[in-house]
């Protein structure tokens, strides 16, 4: 099955528009920050023109805190001279 079968039916004008709608979703998802960086992104998803699965797999709290201190740590690896911020997240609305 082609996912995305959807472009052979795009003039060029059309992917110029869908290029960009998708650049700048993954701008926005890549210029976030803080505790934006590691939570469910819905919207960063329905860039695509099939659905997310709705029923998505979620770790237990354990496996989940070692991804979420593993992924903590890879960002002192990757991005050893980033701003450290000392902030609480709060938590937003989801979209």
């Amino acid at each position: 099955m082609d996912l995305d079968q959807d472009i052979d039916r795009l003039d060029r004008d059309a992917l110029i528009a869908e290029v960009r709608r998708l650049r700048a979703g993954i701008r926005e998802h890549r210029d976030s920050s803080g505790h934006e960086l590691c939570w469910h992104h819905p919207k960063l998803w329905k860039l695509l023109p099939e659905p997310a699965k709705p029923d998505i797999l979620v770790p237990e709290w354990p496996q989940f805190m070692r991804g979420c201190i593993a992924y903590r740590q890879s960002l002192d690896k990757q991005a050893p001279d980033a701003t450290r911020a000392p902030i609480e997240h709060h938590r937003q609305e989801d979209t």
